[in-house]
């Protein structure tokens, strides 16, 4: 016999540190539809436009999406990728006519995907088309040049800032980072490019953030203001792969920050520092790699900025290779103050992979991990790796050989779009910068569960943007309300979509969510203490007997005493797992119980409007019996 059951807490449960995640804005009396475009695994549909989906008043028995444009979280910048120095030389190698094309295709906010964000490297990368590696200040081995008289940015001119001022131009909304991969030989303590660390000198330090402050300097002179800046690429990776690297241990970050931030205030007061630039969390080949008798300083974005060095940083740049994107959310909750930016994931392949598993195995990682479980986790973009490559995945100088890019350059001249220009199109396409990310439910977790899972945005102009995928290799349908509107659809496994629909307005008489910060969940009879996570992903497991019993419940603490005249249960992606029977109670101290409303269960979502009510705890418990398991994925109140 079956004793225990899961409750998926998902990113928008509101059970212990608080979501408000509905909606009660409704959809502007004139919105009736909204439009849909839809990606396929099996690339039969490439952000392809379906016909529009209508906003109906009602319910639906499928699990809901609620999507509330009112409640709002961090300000997007842009989603994007890297125009390397091989991507330049891909790039260029194409006849003007067919590079321009790709450009259009690429930046053009309405004939292609609008990318809105680049990460540049400041000097060479693993991605460098040249027989050697280069920075901006080469002298010769044994010399120095604190002075950086030979500071120049003259490879770049030939094709990387042509590329770079070309895309400004289709998009003038482009966003531009700073990163090196390493500073010049002369500075570190190998005299090479490839591994080593900075030497350990207030000279050295001084040198370095004048170097980076001449690089931005240079840029903008050249057409490409530099909007942000990162010290160097994955500062923990102490053995790269015959290509630039740097071994830049917390205290060394927070020097080089100390002398670039006053410098780069007064050169370039747009430009913001980011700091750390590696992944979400440190990779066991680095902790392997620590010298002996060191620190392996897996919690360095957290002592950055807990430092004093932190008032000159804006925030935090994390990648893909280790972890989980929830990293994102507990440095978040830190430092609230601060922001989270994404800023690099390539997808890859294996010797052998054909071409349609690498598009289809590719498009559903990046869906959960880069395009939903980053946003979702509180990152201003979304930035993958190199934007263009030749079918060789290269040309590469050491690092990596089995990295795609989001286009690939073929020997015939044409040019192909892979997954990962169809995972940050359906993001850059229709999230402008300056949107804000806003409360949606989701159902799905980063580390796959087979659900819906999706993330919500409000543009400047006050439209909507809702990304949506379904894990499953099976179609999903699923329901998406926004106030007391709502529509239904049904997505293809592993699909990825982009719904819009136009600015939205409250109606008379409209209700708005209650933030349930604070509040804290459990479950009886013999339950564990339920949790929750607001913008993460978390999972509760309490043991309920077989079925549905009359008694059993879920009881919340919201914390302090409350005003609410809705509740809202939302029991997720379990389909058919909704209480058969129901009853709402509420208690001022927890102990003596009166009734609010009962009745019986028909979907997913049930909703519940009760007399103007006010209470410190409120309790859903099971009136019948059933087969099914119960499950609450969701619990929202409105006043």
């Amino acid at each position: 016999m079956k004793r225990s059951r899961t409750i998926a807490l998902t990113a928008a449960a509101a059970l212990s540190v608080g979501l408000t995640g509905g909606a009660v804005q409704a959809a502007d009396r004139g919105t009736t539809s909204a439009r849909v475009w839809v990606t396929t695994v099996d690339r039969g549909e490439l952000l392809a436009e379906r016909p529009a989906v209508a906003f109906r008043t009602g319910a639906s028995p499928h699990q809901t999406i609620v999507v509330d444009p009112d409640v709002t979280y961090q300000e997007v910048d842009g989603f994007g990728a890297s125009i390397t120095d091989s991507s330049a030389a891909v790039l260029h190698r194409l006849t003007p006519a067919a590079r321009e094309e790709t450009m259009r295709k690429l930046f053009d906010p309405v004939r292609g995907i609008g990318v809105s964000f680049l990460r540049q490297p400041i000097g060479s990368s693993d991605f460098t088309a040249e027989a050697e590696h280069y920075t901006y200040d080469d002298v010769p081995p044994g010399r120095t040049d604190f002075g950086l008289h030979h500071f120049s940015i003259a490879h770049d001119q030939a094709e990387i800032l042509p590329l770079l001022r070309r895309a400004k131009q289709l998009n003038p909304a482009l966003q531009v980072m700073g990163t090196p991969w390493s500073p010049p030989a002369w500075m570190k303590t190998t005299d090479s490019l490839v591994g080593g660390r900075l030497k350990d000198d207030p000279a050295i330090y001084d040198a370095y953030a004048r170097y980076l402050v001449k690089f931005v300097q240079a840029y903008a002179a050249s057409g490409v203001p530099v909007d942000f800046l990162s010290l160097q690429n994955e500062p923990q990776n102490r053995t790269p792969d015959a290509y630039p690297g740097t071994d830049m241990p917390v205290a060394q970050q927070i020097k080089v920050i100390e002398a670039l931030g006053p410098l780069l205030r007064k050169a370039s007061p747009r430009t913001k520092i980011l700091a750390y630039d590696h992944n979400w969390s440190t990779h066991p080949n680095d902790v392997a790699a620590t010298p002996p008798g060191e620190d392996p300083e897996t919690d360095y974005p957290h002592r950055i900025l807990a430092s004093p060095a932190a008032r000159w940083v804006a925030g935090t740049a994390y990648h893909c290779y280790s972890g989980d994107p929830a990293a994102q959310t507990a440095l978040h909750d830190a430092f609230p103050d601060k922001g989270i930016w994404f800023t690099e994931c390539s997808g890859s392949h294996g010797p052998q992979d054909p071409p349609a598993q690498v598009f289809r195995d590719t498009l559903k990682w990046h869906a959960r991990n880069v395009v939903i479980g980053t946003t979702r986790n509180w990152a201003k973009s979304a930035v993958n790796w190199n934007i263009a490559l030749d079918s060789e995945g290269g040309p590469h100088n050491g690092g990596c050989g089995t990295c795609t890019g989001l286009v690939t350059a073929h020997p015939d001249g044409t040019v192909s779009t892979d997954a990962e220009y169809y995972t940050i199109g359906h993001l850059a396409k229709f999230v402008k910068p300056g949107a804000k990310r806003v409360a949606s439910t989701s159902f799905g977790t980063t580390g796959w569960n087979g659900q819906i899972m999706d993330v919500a945005f409000r543009n400047p102009d006050g439209s909507t943007a809702l990304v949506v995928h379904n894990q499953n290799d099976d179609p999903r349908p699923f329901a998406v309300q926004v106030g007391e509107r709502i529509f239904e659809y049904t997505l293809p496994g592993g699909a990825l979509a982009t719904f819009t629909w136009p600015r939205a307005r409250a109606l008379d008489g409209g209700l708005e969510p209650v933030s349930l910060a604070g509040a804290t969940a459990t479950t009886a009879p013999n339950g564990e203490n339920a949790a929750a996570a607001v913008d993460g992903d978390a999972s509760t497991r309490w043991s309920s007997g077989q079925g549905q019993e009359p008694g059993q419940y879920l009881q919340v603490d919201l914390g302090r005493e409350t005003k609410f005249r809705r509740v809202a249960i939302d029991s997720g992606g379990n389909l058919g797992d909704y209480a058969r029977g129901w009853r709402l109670s509420v208690s001022d101290d927890g102990t003596d119980w009166r009734t609010l409303a009962s009745g019986a269960g028909v979907g997913q979502l049930t909703t519940v409007d009760v007399p103007r009510t006010r209470a410190r705890y409120l309790r859903v418990g099971t009136t019948a019996s059933a087969g099914n398991w119960w499950s609450v994925a969701d619990v929202r109140l409105y006043r």
